[in-house]
């Protein structure tokens, strides 16, 4: 592909929005434009890449059993009234009428329209399992559409579900997407984890998330450094990390805190380590007010709460229903003699000794002892993982954190949708039962931006080999036809291997194609040179790399034709 014939618009400076790395690059090397907050046009070379993804996903896909199908990006209320999400989903599903004024929305994801599918034509156990996948446009109204193709409204995503007869073989199938994530990944070229993680807005009983491993990463991870453990801090298990303490180091006293309600301040001002303190929270769950307690240094893991408490909904009190609760303002709360529930960490229960509020304004307590103080409290796992705690599911493993990217969630739904909206089917026995479902996304346009965040440097974007929209780059130093004439049979010769070339023809200087070349990620790129030229020579450089190589002419093509198998595993 001849560069003078593309439209590959590169600019010097990205539009002051663009904040991530990128969205700054897919910017200024020309993949893409903005359209309107959230929502971009692909230019070629950004459509080839999203194209490579797309083809990677088929292939592994078809190749585990699940089936390709296409549903329409507008969807009747009515399937989402039945699924009882019409009105809970929130305001990022966009709501609209057509000219009769029936409802519709504008699909974010396909549980409603693929059950509707389903329960049409599938009738019998006979006829199970079914997988089924589409690759399609979806919109969501974020309220802050941000960091280009990671956080934007409308995006091109992978979604599939199948249907069982059976919990057992709904949970192989689950195994088998898992499996399937895993080849998708690797033959991306992406360093990822699949990670343990909260079910969401989707529902279910078991998921994992596949988060590529970048710095910008939205989401924080841990991962065990001795076993293949790892999930999201929100979801990660922690193991009591000391044994109870088993009786109170000292009397409860007061002492007097004045104006000192923060954790920092407090402190700070009794001159005390700070894992020495309970920090003590009123929150409300389904309208009732509980108490969580963890220890100064740490965070509450409110998804933790909430499952503890099996409660719908959950929400920090406000300052007027912690004076309630307590009798003191926000920052002098503590967990005795309160007669709400009390939840403590593990941690917590592991202090002798420890400081906490007076539910007293300007007042502290010293010889806070969980067991004496408030003997009816729930201990549990309780707070947000962070690097070094132990891993709960082996023995001398910790915990390391990690930034993440979500690019990819597995859920195992069960009858969440099916059963509401009668997706069943007739068993052995002739009963009607609701079909057993699992549910499996990818954001593929996501996935060109998490690439990008993973493998960039101050000169541009430096893409695995299975995802860069063209293999190998060639660049003419200088004008002269002799250079153009070696430059073209390299194409032509690299063409009819199958390597996928672009072959930079602009009347540019040779410093500002090279500058192009780096922006725009190629992984491999062939100078064409007078210099080379007359040692019988051609330079190759891989990108990323400071040090370029000289090959023979005659052998040139096939050393390219031999990294390009070798990147993508072909060898």
């Amino acid at each position: 592909m001849r560069y003078s014939r593309l439209l590959i618009p590169t600019l010097k400076e990205a539009p002051a929005e663009a904040q991530v790395a990128s969205h700054v690059l897919l910017i200024r090397s020309g993949y893409m434009r903005k359209v309107a907050a959230g929502i971009y046009s692909l230019l070629p070379i950004g459509l080839r890449v999203v194209k490579k993804i797309e083809q990677i996903l088929r292939e592994e896909l078809i190749r585990s059993g699940a089936q390709e199908v296409l549903l329409p990006m507008v969807h009747p209320a009515e399937l989402w009234i039945e699924s009882e999400r019409f009105q809970k989903y929130g305001p990022e599903l966009l709501r609209l009428k057509d000219r009769k004024q029936a409802d519709f929305v504008m699909s974010p994801t396909a549980e409603e329209a693929m059950c509707d599918l389903v329960r049409r034509d599938v009738k019998s156990y006979r006829q199970l399992p079914l997988n089924l996948f589409q690759i399609q446009d979806k919109f969501r109204d974020e309220m802050r559409p941000r960091a280009g193709l990671m956080r934007g409204r409308e995006f091109i995503m992978k979604d599939g579900y199948s249907f069982h007869s059976t919990v057992e073989d709904a949970q192989r199938e689950y195994h088998n997407m898992f499996d399937a994530y895993v080849r998708i990944f690797k033959r991306c070229g992406l360093e990822f984890r699949a990670v343990e993680a909260d079910t969401g807005a989707i529902g279910g009983s078991m998921s994992h998330e596949f988060q590529v491993l970048a710095e910008s990463g939205e989401d924080s991870i841990v991962s065990c450094s001795k076993c293949d453990y790892a999930a999201n801090v929100e979801k990660a298990e922690l193991r009591r990390q000391a044994p109870a303490a088993s009786a109170p180091a000292a009397a409860i006293e007061e002492v007097h805190t004045p104006g000192k309600g923060g954790i920092t301040d407090v402190v700070e001002f009794l001159k005390e380590p700070i894992d020495q303190f309970v920090k003590t929270l009123v929150y409300v769950a389904d309208g009732k007010s509980v108490i969580a307690l963890v220890r100064g240094d740490r965070d509450v893991n409110e998804l933790k709460l909430k499952a503890v408490i099996g409660a719908e909904k959950l929400e920090l009190a406000t300052e007027k229903t912690v004076f309630e609760v307590t009798g003191a303002p926000i920052g002098f709360a503590g967990p005795q003699g309160r007669s709400v529930p009390v939840f403590a960490d593990l941690e917590v229960a592991a202090i002798a000794s420890g400081i906490t509020g007076a539910n007293k304004k300007d007042y502290h307590v010293r010889g806070f002892h969980l067991g004496r103080d408030v003997p009816a409290a729930k201990v549990v796992d309780l707070r947000v993982a962070a690097g070094g705690d132990n891993c709960a599911r082996c023995d001398g493993g910790s915990y390391r954190p990690y930034r993440g990217i979500e690019v990819g969630h597995v859920f195992f739904l069960g009858i969440k949708y099916s059963k509401p909206m009668k997706c069943n089917f007739l068993d052995g026995d002739g009963q009607e039962k609701p079909m057993v479902m699992g549910c499996y996304g990818i954001g593929v346009t996501r996935i060109a931006a998490a690439a990008i965040e993973q493998n960039h440097d101050q000169d541009g974007i430096k893409w695995p080999m299975a995802l860069a929209p063209f293999q190998v780059e060639i660049v003419t130093a200088g004008k002269e036809p002799e250079l153009a004439e070696v430059a073209e049979k390299l194409e032509q010769a690299l063409e009819q291997a199958g390597v996928e070339v672009l072959y930079d023809d602009r009347d540019e200087r040779a410093g500002g194609k090279f500058k192009d070349a780096d922006l725009i990620g190629i992984p491999l790129r062939v100078t064409v040179g007078k210099r080379g030229l007359a040692e019988g020579k051609l330079e190759l450089k891989t990108r990323g790399q400071k040090e370029a190589e000289w090959v023979a002419i005659d052998a040139v093509a096939s050393e390219l034709q031999r990294r390009v198998a070798q990147a993508l595993g072909r060898a």
